[in-house]
């Protein structure tokens, strides 16, 4: 480990931003994701529509059924005839297939529940095992108390032994209801895990598998990487990982997806989880869904990037050798706020980053789409886009930070967030712009860009901020006027002094740069 990289141990790529900070910013943003996308992507699924999951036992008669009452139903559910039962069992799985309301709760009151688990291990009937899976299946796509009686009834083991079944309709069923089980939280999702389920569904997959069976045993092995507190075990999942690397390459959209956020899961957590990811290759390949038109895909692919260039320098790498900076310049103009936020957020944690990885940024001219975001986004967005700017005063080179101001005249933009009602974002700000002080001073600028912020409005903002309400706020605000607003001695003659054309500062030639370059 170089010096440079053991110096910024025990931070966020920053030394400006402790771990902490960022991590919670880190979930405050998976959150976000996670609220966007409910529609896209559910934890839990019912099976409703005969036409998509069709049952193995047809009725030989063109007759309606006769409707049974719930009594009636586990009536011929507990009787020792062998017909009554599958009639019962049939009834009861359609009435919990209802579109609206279905009566979860009554059905586990009348006891069905151990009923369906013993039909499971009837492996002399299959179809009345596969009746019994469906049932349950529905049963565990509601409340987490319904999908609890579930498991508290041992269905999980018997539905990991379903998966080799010969029936492919029976270890279908049998991948839905596990994945609305490990959906339900991490204490169902690691009782499903610690069953062996990952081998089991790992072997289903083949050049054979029907699409509609694919997309339920990725959307499982989604489900069983989410969730945290605590993580699932890592031994586990990383069983996954090579699988789901190589489902990137498939052309379905919700397999996509669903390896997509499978692959996020993972990766929003320590770096050798994100390492992990990284050498499955899936890099390249995530990069390129980024250029997707289905938000639906570059949600999830964005999301992932994302996490991985919290990571450490050499995984940031990866993702700007892959072509990830074009692709995110294009995002920060993307229609949807929430993938602009998105992309705002990953820019900044490059800029995080070390000076190599910055310049990368600039030359990408990624900072032309980060003012467009400060100027005209939402202010969610306009958020992260700040990140990033501090993020860059803060690690980036004099020259770097002197291209912010020159090339892409980024001070004004970035000092309206000043007028923000959000503290945090103040700050974020603040912190920026004392950086951007402290480097005009250094190399005797002072006077100019003093000058130039006073006449963009900074200086009413900074002294409005004195009255604000909170107590790191005010005194950040009091702490750069008096260090750079109160008389002082600076010579506004200096030869390093910037001149004003056109709204934008000029610094002072490289002729009169110090030997070595500006150093901090």
């Amino acid at each position: 480990m170089s010096k440079a990289d053991s110096n910024r141990q025990g931070s966020y790529k920053s030394n400006t931003i402790n771990t902490q900070e960022s991590r919670h910013r880190r979930h405050e943003v998976t959150i976000e994701l996670r609220k966007s996308k409910k529609e896209d992507q559910l934890f839990k699924r019912r099976n409703i529509n005969e036409d998509e999951v069709v049952s193995p036992l047809k009725e030989n008669t063109g007759q309606s059924p006769i409707q049974m009452t719930v009594e009636e139903i586990v009536r011929a559910m507990r009787s020792e005839d062998k017909e009554q039962q599958f009639i019962g069992m049939q009834s009861a799985r359609k009435m919990l297939s209802r579109e609206r309301h279905p009566p979860i709760d009554i059905m586990i009151g009348h006891g069905i529940v151990p009923i369906c688990i013993n039909f499971l291990q009837d492996t002399s009937n299959s179809m009345l095992q596969f009746e019994a899976a469906w049932a349950l299946t529905n049963i565990a796509s509601g409340t987490s108390e319904q999908t609890r009686c579930v498991i508290d009834h041992d269905a999980v083991p018997h539905f990991v032994a379903l998966l080799q079944s010969k029936s492919i309709n029976l270890a279908e069923q049998a991948v839905w209801a596990l994945g609305n089980i490990a959906g339900d939280g991490a204490l169902a999702r690691d009782i499903v895990i610690n069953h062996n389920v990952i081998p089991g569904i790992l072997q289903l997959i083949t050049m054979d598998t029907p699409l509609s069976f694919l997309r339920n045993i990725v959307w499982l092995m989604s489900n069983l990487c989410r969730n945290k507190n605590p993580s699932p075990p890592f031994g586990q999942i990383q069983i996954l990982l090579p699988m789901l690397s190589q489902l990137l390459c498939t052309n379905d959209m919700q397999v996509l997806a669903d390896a997509c956020w499978a692959l996020s899961y993972v990766t929003d957590d320590e770096n050798y989880k994100i390492q992990a990811v990284v050498e499955t290759g899936a890099v390249p390949r995530l990069v390129t869904m980024l250029a997707s038109e289905e938000p639906s895909i570059i949600v999830p692919a964005l999301r992932t990037v994302g996490n991985i260039v919290t990571g450490t320098d050499s995984q940031t790498d990866h993702v700007i050798e892959a072509g990830g900076l074009p692709k995110l310049a294009a995002l920060l103009r993307h229609n949807k706020s929430n993938i602009v936020k998105e992309a705002a957020w990953t820019v900044s944690n490059i800029t995080a980053g070390n000076q190599k990885q910055i310049q990368a940024v600039l030359d990408a001219n990624l900072f032309n789409c980060i003012r467009h975001v400060l100027e005209r986004g939402d202010f969610k967005s306009q958020k992260e886009a700040a990140w990033a700017v501090t993020n860059t005063t803060t690690s980036g080179s004099p020259e770097q930070i002197i291209d912010l101001l020159e090339k892409y005249s980024l001070l004004q933009p970035f000092t309206g967030l000043l007028n923000t009602k959000d503290a945090r974002t103040v700050k974020v700000v603040l912190a920026g712009l004392s950086n951007i002080f402290a480097l005009a001073e250094r190399v005797g600028n002072l006077e100019s860009i003093c000058l130039i912020f006073e006449e963009i409005g900074g200086l009413d903002k900074l002294e409005a901020l004195q009255e604000h309400e909170n107590e790191d706020v005010y005194k950040k605000a009091f702490a750069l006027i008096d260090a750079y607003f109160s008389n002082g001695d600076d010579d506004p003659e200096s030869e390093f002094a910037p001149q004003e054309v056109d709204g934008k500062l000029q610094f002072s030639s490289n002729q009169n740069k110090p030997e070595g370059g500006y150093t901090f």
